[in-house]
């Protein structure tokens, strides 16, 4: 039998239709929210609702509520924490320009890391998925999993799961923009290049030398994003 998800409760729906508030500059970072019995009549819920979803945004690091005084709401670049971040990869129309490239810069300075580990703590398990890997049918759907799945894989075999607790929060988000990375051909050769060399690299147990080619990769995939980014011209 197959579960239909329940309906949102109205303080989740008061919660999201708050976040689109902000991220459309309705309620700018700065500014102060309406009173209490305002705005949940502009929300159409009732103050009880409006008190929990202004709890949740407020733990979140959207809001900040001091009784008495006006809810203020807070810069959430500065202020925010990572459900903050969850919530704006659920609003992609909202994120910058530069939203990407940073969180690609990130992976620049985690993916590195849990690679070497992985391959210093089961060098045999990740020759086997490399090998899969590199046989990958050539479509942006195929590379788009199989890159996910690799490093998602890798953040298990680190042993340390705060790398895979980190990678899992952005699973849908990370599944999208790699179908619209790996939609170039060119892209798709430079992965499953670098998937070959890795694989060398573990059958020849270089767990550094593992290190510093997903290094160069990562740093090479910003480069390549923005060039699709920004100009919609192939990766060549």
């Amino acid at each position: 039998m197959d579960w239909l998800p329940p309906p949102p409760r109205p303080a989740e729906l008061a919660e999201n239709r708050l976040i689109e508030a902000i991220l459309s500059g309705v309620f700018p970072p700065g500014s102060t929210l309406p009173n209490e019995r305002d705005l949940a009549t502009r929300l159409g819920v009732t103050r009880p609702t409006l008190r929990e979803a202004l709890q949740r945004l407020a733990r979140d690091g959207w809001l900040e509520i001091h009784h008495g005084k006006p809810t203020r709401v807070r810069d959430y670049w500065r202020e925010g924490n990572l459900n903050i971040l969850n919530a704006l990869i659920h609003h992609p129309e909202s994120l910058p320009p530069t939203f990407i490239p940073n969180l690609l810069q990130v992976r620049v300075l985690l993916a590195p890391a849990y690679c070497r580990l992985a391959f210093e703590r089961a060098r045999d398990a990740v020759a086997e998925l490399l090998e899969a890997l590199c046989a990958l049918p050539d479509d942006a759907e195929a590379f788009a999993s199989g890159d996910w799945h690799l490093h998602h894989t890798l953040t298990v075999l680190s042993g340390n799961p705060v790398f895979t607790l980190i990678l899992n929060g952005f699973h849908d988000f990370y599944l999208t923009m790699a179908r619209r990375y790996f939609a170039h051909a060119g892209a798709r050769a430079r992965s499953r290049a670098y998937y070959e060399g890795l694989r060398q690299y573990a059958l020849q147990n270089q767990p550094e030398a593992a290190e510093a080619l997903t290094r160069a990769v990562m740093l090479e995939s910003i480069r390549l994003w923005e060039a699709v980014a920004n100009s919609g011209d192939s990766i060549p």
